[in-house]
């Protein structure tokens, strides 16, 4: 029951959207809220002390965890993830390489808030935008 889950949604998501459209809307600080894993487990994310930066040019990109600072500033490491873009059969992919694994990731849908991504266990990402914490 939970595969035909994932496949409706997969479907559903790729049939009403342009890989292109999509795209778009990657580009940017993301803040994870949840994950439901293949099992159908939920694990809801209240806080997070980093945030995935990711950036597209074209046909490749990369993703940065940044920690934000109370000031807007943000620390990291000169560690990323590159990947190649890959539009298939309706479908946005990110193919990731780095020394120690490879893998493939789908974006499921991005717009201006939110951004959902499925891996190869099919355990599906729940992004929300990263609003930085304003003191006054």
């Amino acid at each position: 029951m939970k595969k035909l889950y994932y496949i409706l949604l997969i479907l559903i998501v790729s049939c009403t959207k342009n890989p292109d459209d999509i795209k778009q809307h990657v580009t940017g600080y993301w803040e994870i809220k949840e994950v439901t894993l293949n099992d159908g487990t939920k694990k809801q994310y209240n806080f997070n002390n980093t945030v995935d930066y990711i950036e597209i040019n074209d046909t490749t990109g990369f993703r940065k965890k940044m920690k934000p600072n109370l000031d807007g500033t943000f620390q990291t490491s000169n560690n990323l993830e590159r990947f190649t873009v890959k539009v298939e059969k309706d479908s946005l992919n990110l193919y990731y390489k780095t020394p120690f694994s490879n893998w493939k990731e789908t974006i499921l849908h991005a717009n201006n808030n939110q951004l959902q991504v499925i891996n190869k266990n099919k355990d599906l990402y729940l992004y929300q935008r990263y609003t930085p914490i304003t003191l006054e």
